[in-house]
Order: C-alpha cells, then structure tokens, then sequence
C-alpha cells in the first residue's frame, strides 16, 4: 500500500483494480454505480474516515483500473468485491452500494454472506421494470452518436434541479468528462446492460445480514417506488427516504447521507 492509501488488485484475467483505503475503524467498503468511479465518493469518504476504514476503487474498465478479459455482469462486480476485500485482509465488512452498486451488494450478499457484516442498498433497485428499462435505453441509444449529450442528461437527472442550478461546475465537468473514445463508450454500453440484465427478485429474500434501503423520495433515475418495491422484498430491512437530494443525494446531502449511514452502522 502506497503512503496516499492507494493499493492495485490484480485480477485472474488480467484486470488491475486501482483502490484507496482510508481512515481505521471498522471496515466500510463504498462501491459506485453506472459511473463506476471512487472518485464518487471522495467527499462522504473524508467524512466517514473519522469513524471507518473506507474503502474505495474503480471499477474495472473505469479511472485507474484496467478492463480485464471477464464479461461484464453484476455477479462479475460482485467478485471484484470479494477480491478487494481480500487484497485489504479484511474477512467481513458493512458494504455500501449506490446505485448499480446496490445491485452488486446484492450479488455480494448472495455470492458471500458471511464477508457482510450489513448492506447499505442506496439508490437501488430489486429489478428494472418499465421505467428503468425505458430510460436506461434512451441513454444508450444517444450514447453513440451523441456522447455529450448523454453526459449532460445524466447530470441533468441526477441532481435536484436547484441544487444543480447553484452548482453548475458539476454540471460543466460531467459533460467535459463524456465518454469520447469507442473504448469509453463500450465500457458504459456494457454496464448500463449489465445493471438492465440484473433481477435480484430471487434472492432478496434470502439476504440475511443487516440492510439498510436508502434512499430520496424526488430521485428520477431510481424512483422512490422502486426502492420501496426493494424493501419490500427484503427480510426487514430499515427504509429511509431522505425528502430530497436527487439521484445523487450522497453528494447534494453529504451530511444527512454521512449522518445515516454513520448512525445505522453504529447500530450493528
């Protein structure tokens, strides 16, 4: 481990996964969503520090880390987990996933209960259903021909409008960091079916270990319907809907997002 934290993970097919560890504690792993970047998380991480050993990374294909030779699936992610996990030493961890990232929590769970210790599903899903399916195939149908103008739908989604309004560098360095080359809009072609394909319908049910659903009653992307439609599936789990903050709400409601997350964990 370098002296910033950062460490690689070398995966069997060829794969390098750029990760950050971060304060001490017990361990938190954070794990981003369609973007699949760390960098997501780089404010909420310098908050929950004080209290966890956060852990971080890119995911394969995505920032730092390299594609690798694997299909691309959720339960493929889900593995990349479990090889973090290992790379750090740590046996069991609280996961929190936003996003697609909820969806690979959820393969985790399935894939390796006894390495969660609880699952925070923020901004998730159970399945797509009509709405998802819809709107995640209008964003890749403009992906290709219109790369800029997908970047600035997604941000254009993501945040509550006001919020976005008074922070319009956010807006103004998604749409700089569109994905322009082929090879950049493969890896979000891939992931978007990849977060489409996912059903966690089967074996919600069966997840045993402490969850949290969390999420914002005005998100567009993930409507609240269909994280209450998750915790309805869950074997009770606690459900907060946050009144607002957007899709995104771990970055335009820091402090409530860190203060919940920090305060359900500190009940296990």
């Amino acid at each position: 481990m370098k002296a910033d934290g950062s460490f690689e993970v070398a995966l069997p097919d060829g794969a390098r996964l750029r990760c950050w560890s971060e304060g001490s504690g017990p361990p938190l792993l954070l794990v981003s969503g369609l973007g699949g970047t760390a960098g997501f998380w780089k404010g909420a991480s310098a908050t929950l520090s004080r209290q966890f050993r956060v852990l971080r990374f890119d995911q394969r294909g995505i920032g730092a880390s390299s594609r690798g030779s694997a299909p691309c699936t959720i339960a493929q992610l889900a593995a990349d987990c479990l090889a973090v996990l290992d790379a750090a030493g740590i046996e069991s961890c609280v996961m929190l996933g936003h996003s697609t990232g909820g969806c690979i929590g959820q393969a985790l769970g399935t894939m390796a209960p006894e390495r969660l210790r609880g699952l925070i599903l923020s901004a998730s899903w159970l399945r797509p259903g009509r709405y998802m399916s819809a709107l995640f195939g209008a964003r890749r149908a403009i992906l290709d021909p219109l790369p800029e103008a997908y970047a600035a739908s997604s941000a254009l989604m993501a945040y509550p409008p006001a919020w976005l309004e008074a922070n319009w560098p956010v807006f103004e360095a998604a749409v700089a960091a569109a994905p322009q080359t082929p090879e950049a809009r493969q890896i979000v072609r891939e992931r978007i079916d990849a977060l489409l394909a996912f059903d966690g319908s089967a074996d919600a049910g069966a997840l045993t270990m402490p969850l949290l659903v969390l999420g914002a009653r005005d998100d567009l992307i993930v409507p609240a319907f269909l994280q209450e439609e998750l915790a309805a599936a869950l074997l009770e789990p606690t459900l907060i809907l946050l009144d607002s903050g957007g899709h995104f709400f771990p970055n335009s409601r820091p402090d409530a997002f860190t203060a919940k997350v920090a305060e359900w964990i500190g009940m296990l």
